[in-house]
């Protein structure tokens, strides 16, 4: 069983926005494989939206409808990076075994 601290943070919500976590300690399973996968369309979208900004927002007859919904998606966009972030992040710090004196003696 996975210890609390290694909890995968999931690349999607559950019911009320409420944040999934995924328990297993076998990396290449079905349910990591899928997040890996979701993780990689997320960045990937992301990376197509950031794209799109400089010529929508250059263009002086980009109607404001338009600068609006580009500005929704890069915000979910940003979110889903966000928790793509934390959850590596997370998954970083719980793989990485502790030194003697702690996290803010070690040296790089």
């Amino acid at each position: 069983m996975t210890a609390p601290n290694e909890l995968r943070l999931l690349p999607w919500s559950g019911p009320g926005g409420k944040p999934c976590y995924l328990s297993t300690d076998d990396r290449d399973g079905f349910m990591s494989r899928l997040a890996d996968n979701i993780e990689a369309v997320q960045l990937g979208q992301a990376a197509e939206l950031l794209e799109r900004v400089p010529e929508s927002f250059n263009d002086p007859e980009a109607d404001s409808d338009e600068t609006r919904r580009l500005t929704k998606e890069l915000a979910g966009a940003l979110r889903d990076v966000l928790r793509v972030a934390t959850s590596r992040g997370h998954l970083l710090a719980a793989r990485q075994p502790q030194e003697p004196g702690g996290p803010d003696t070690k040296q790089c």
